[in-house]
């Protein structure tokens, strides 16, 4: 601890402190002070720097990641954190200065690591979205959450696809609530819900006049949506002719109301949601490709319960504390709603225990219950049989589409489970004429498009070095990096780096150097900004390609099959 008093003298630090605090301001900032330090001998330490002080006396606190040197020449790295201490009447009384050396910074970090592989265990938090508790357990929809936060923060439009009863519309609004957007309007519309006379109408609004009935002039809900975001469930239901209308928008084309004169320029998030397969529609020509392109320049897939068992536990528990609190599941309660498929998902695993909650009259939930009230539902008896039947041939290919199911559509271990080797596997399936989806592909939370990729900035700490065109250099700390650019920290004089710059640090997970040029795009405050690489050698871009591919794999995106 360093501490100084309103003259600028400091006191109760050892000699080593003195010089790390003098080195570590003077390293970081490159103006004159108007006042100085002074060490307790009194001596003048050398031009410390005005932007400590200046920054420490108007916001209360500086902090900063700063290299300095010790007396025997060893490189170290401290946070550097000054307060201003104040008097009862809020009048500056002196400064405290507080260092933490490399490794209290790697503990920090060790730290930060081990909540991040805490957060990817099975857990149960519950998040409330509109006065709803979204409850999550698996380490599957920790990490879908985590994707879902990273893609509000984008304004571009997202497609939300899952099968019925996954919670495509909580997921919707979890983006807008987690979005710079919060504070302004949310808008919904189910597409299918709506006559197809009415959803342009509903959509773009229409004026007195422009049809019989049509009063009185009404906004669109477009208008009523400008500056927040609008929510189109049941996508796969609008009709081509909208489609058109809707895809001229999303391009930034403004719009007339039904009947008007007057065009309308609104900004709208747009985040839409389907069971359908897209795909198919569009190859079916009943969904335009252009739109399904656009609105998909981010697609969340929501997993489907089944894929999640410790949510259907989480959430069972959670229906039956609101229906009926104090309950509880039997042990072969549990393992009835883990062995069920759940066609339905979430809501019907909400109706189901819904449903024996009101019926039951003890305060457990027995096995009997539980399969009592699944028994109504023939799609549930099918997917829940333990035992397929038929002759032989047919009980060989139920059990491998079985196999295939519990595994994901992962072929080796659905091999693995069956007890057979994964060419046998192979052969059965062209035997049986059974296809098999990529598990991958089948199971991926998220798809991200070519022209989103340059935008996926993955999170690094590296050293990197920049040189303007007068030759001058600056060591900087790289914390975050994309094909299309970087974010750095500690550039203080950025304006001394404006132009074309040569950028230089080592490729990650590699022994390379990358080398390119690049562009100042956007200043931060305390020395953050973000370059934009102009010119990159293609063997060293492919390899940057690489890397990110790889790490957007790793949270969980798809990507499409020429990126790969």
């Amino acid at each position: 601890m360093v501490s100084a008093d309103r003259q600028g003298k400091i006191t109760g630090c050892n000699e080593t402190a003195l010089e790390v605090f003098g080195n570590t301001a003077a390293e970081a900032l490159g103006r004159p002070l108007a006042a100085f330090f002074l060490f307790e001998d009194g001596t003048e330490q050398s031009q410390l720097q005005r932007t400590l002080l200046a920054a420490t006396a108007k916001a209360g606190q500086y902090r900063s990641s700063l290299r300095c040197q010790t007396k025997a020449g060893k490189g170290v790295v401290v946070e550097l954190s000054v307060s201003l201490l104040r008097d009862g009447g809020s009048a500056p009384t002196g400064m405290i200065a507080l260092f933490s050396a490399a490794e209290e910074a790697l503990k920090a970090a060790s730290i930060s690591q081990r909540e991040r592989d805490e957060d990817d265990s099975a857990h149960t938090v519950s998040r409330e979205i509109d006065g709803t508790n979204l409850i999550l357990a698996s380490p599957l929809m920790h990490r879908f959450m985590r994707m879902v936060d990273r893609v509000a923060g984008h304004t571009e439009s997202v497609l939300i696809t899952g099968e019925t009863g996954t919670g495509k519309e909580l997921i919707a609004r979890t983006i807008h609530q987690s979005s710079h957007r919060k504070s302004r309007p949310w808008v919904d519309i189910n597409c299918a819900a709506l006559p197809e006379n009415l959803v342009e109408s509903e959509l773009f609004g229409y004026e007195k006049g422009a049809f019989t009935g049509a009063d009185s002039s009404k906004a669109g809900l477009f208008e009523l949506a400008d500056k927040g975001t609008l929510f189109l469930d049941e996508i796969g239901e609008l009709q081509l002719q909208t489609q058109v209308k809707l895809l001229r928008v999303l391009d930034g084309y403004p719009f007339y109301r039904l009947g008007g004169h007057r065009k309308i320029q609104v900004d709208v998030r747009i985040v839409a949601a389907t069971n359908q397969d897209l795909d198919k529609a569009v190859a079916a020509g009943r969904f335009r490709e252009d739109l399904f392109h656009r609105l998909g320049q981010f697609q969340l897939r929501v997993p489907p319960l089944r894929e999640r068992p410790e949510d259907i536990v989480a959430l069972a528990e959670h229906f039956l504390s609101l229906k009926k609190p104090g309950s509880s599941f039997a042990t072969e309660s549990v393992s009835a709603l883990l062995s069920h498929g759940w066609p339905g998902n979430v809501r019907e695993l909400r109706n189901l225990i819904a449903r024996v909650a009101v019926e039951s009259r003890q305060p457990e939930i027995e096995k009997s219950q539980i399969t009592d009230a699944m028994s109504g539902n023939p799609v549930a008896q099918r997917q829940s049989a333990s035992m397929p039947v038929g002759n032989l041939d047919s009980m060989e290919e139920q059990m491998i589409i079985r196999a295939l199911e519990r595994s994901g559509g992962h072929r080796s271990q659905a091999a693995e489970q069956l007890g057979i080797s994964r060419r046998t596997l192979s052969r059965k399936l062209k035997e049986y004429n059974i296809n098999v989806n990529c598990a991958d592909a089948a199971n991926s939370l998220g798809y991200i498009s070519l022209e989103q990729q340059k935008f996926f900035r993955a999170r690094v700490a590296l050293n990197v070095v920049l040189k303007n065109q007068k030759g001058e250099e600056v060591r900087v700390q790289g914390v975050n990096l994309s094909t299309g650019g970087m974010g750095v920290d500690g550039l203080k004089e950025a304006m001394r780096f404006t132009g074309l710059l040569d950028v230089n640090f080592p490729l990650p997970e590699s022994e390379a150097v990358f080398q390119a040029k690049a562009r100042i795009v956007w200043f931060g405050g305390e020395g953050r900004v973000g370059l934009r690489f102009s010119v990159i050698d293609p063997a060293l871009f492919e390899q940057l390609q690489h890397w990110t591919n790889k790490k957007m794999k790793d949270e969980g995106w798809e990507l499409p099959a020429s990126s790969e």
